[in-house]
């Protein structure tokens, strides 16, 4: 077991039409002007962000308007958002949306608080910020745990790079309003790719090559346990309040650092594969982790197979056989397994991509940082680790 600080700052109003405080709990922040920062005009014709407008002009504080966020959020919107709360004086970002467009809040908030410097310094990592405007967070899709996180991911255009800033606590929402019932009309896909990534953030603390706490463990596994019955259900009755929610609180909590509590903080082999993916051909991130996860558990379980056995007989009750192999491959075929009954893919074909050699080759260059880094800790992945896993998951 590994030392660790825990630190979630982020305060929680869960439940239905939380939104509509919002007014009220700004006033505790002595803002004077607020950027609402949202994504497609869904939330407009919605009604939402005119509720939220509402909410706030009768709490008599003023506000600007950006939208227009898309997934994997780019880096030119964030410019935008920066000189737009600079022409406007903004002292507090509010993010209305889904992982991306909080995403792009924490960049934006970065950018303004450190002038000093181009934002995309801080996602290449040669600049690390000093500080970022306060963020509050009003989800419409669970997915990220960007709500509680102390993390961001933006992709440039220039390149089709999807990089991640340093984790730091100065970009974690100051608190986020979770209504379930805002994530009512999400897409089947949506929803159910917002599952997957939830299990991927729990899944990449869960797979490391170290002892763990038992006690985290069996959070992490209770996790698991509750998205994937939660993500079934949501697939017939995509109305049901209690699956929303329960799967709207794993996601924070998948997230938020909880289930890294003793792990080291993780493996992420497989996000930072996706994220190549993410970037080149805009792929829905949860989709995309799921397209690969398979391939990179059967690339390195056996650096451990007696940790993906534990996962198989938690997880999926899959008794353990007379070698763990055996166990750690149930388990990693019943994981795909689930990932098909919700209609995710278990391969890049699936996910719409039929990649050339060539094209497999750019994905591991770009991963591994032009040859430079390697990933993962359950089992240390050079580029030629990558491009094999790649290949695999065609």
């Amino acid at each position: 077991m590994r030392s660790f600080e825990y630190y979630t700052p982020t305060k929680v109003i869960f439940g239905k039409d939380t939104h509509l405080k919002i007014g009220e709990l700004l006033k505790d922040y002595n803002c004077h002007k607020v950027l609402i920062h949202y994504g497609s005009e869904s939330a407009v014709k919605s009604g939402l962000i005119h509720e939220i407008s509402k909410c706030l002009t009768e709490a008599g504080i003023d506000f600007v308007t950006l939208g227009g966020v898309v997934p994997n959020p780019r880096l030119s919107k964030v410019r935008e958002g920066i000189s737009l709360c600079q022409k406007e004086s903004v002292d507090f970002i509010l993010a209305v949306g889904g992982g991306s467009v909080i995403d792009s809040a924490k960049a934006i908030g970065y950018g303004v608080a450190n002038p000093w410097t181009d934002v995309w310094n801080f996602f290449l990592k040669t600049e690390i910020p000093n500080a970022c405007l306060p963020i509050g967070a009003i989800p419409t899709i669970a997915a990220s745990g960007s709500e509680m996180s102390g993390s961001c991911v933006i992709t440039n255009e220039d390149g089709w790079l999807k990089r991640g800033s340093t984790r730091s606590d100065l970009c974690r929402p100051k608190f986020t309003l979770m209504n379930p019932r805002l994530t009512y009309t999400l897409p089947e896909y949506q929803t159910e790719s917002g599952c997957v990534d939830i299990l991927l953030h729990t899944m990449e603390r869960y797979f490391v090559n170290i002892e763990t706490m038992e006690i985290t463990d069996s959070i992490s596994e209770s996790l698991m346990q509750t998205v994937i019955y939660n993500a079934r259900i949501l697939l017939n009755e995509p109305g049901n309040y209690n699956a929303r929610a329960e799967i709207m609180w794993a996601g924070s909590l998948s997230h938020n650092g909880l289930t890294g509590c003793g792990t080291g903080g993780g493996d992420w082999a497989c996000h930072q594969l996706e994220h190549e993916l993410g970037g080149l051909y805009d792929v829905t991130h949860g989709a995309g982790l799921a397209a690969l996860w398979g391939s990179w558990a059967r690339y390195v379980y056996d650096a451990n197979p007696e940790r993906f056995a534990q996962f198989a007989t938690n997880i999926f009750d899959i008794p353990c056989f007379a070698d763990y192999e055996n166990t750690a491959l149930a388990g990693i075929e019943a994981m795909e397994d689930f990932f098909r009954s919700i209609h995710m893919p278990t391969s890049l074909h699936e996910l719409g991509l039929d990649l050339t050699d060539e094209q497999i080759h750019e994905l591991a260059f770009k991963c591994s940082f032009e040859d430079t880094r390697t990933i993962g800790v359950f089992k240390q992945l050079n580029m030629k680790d990558m491009e094999k896993i790649y290949a695999m998951a065609r």
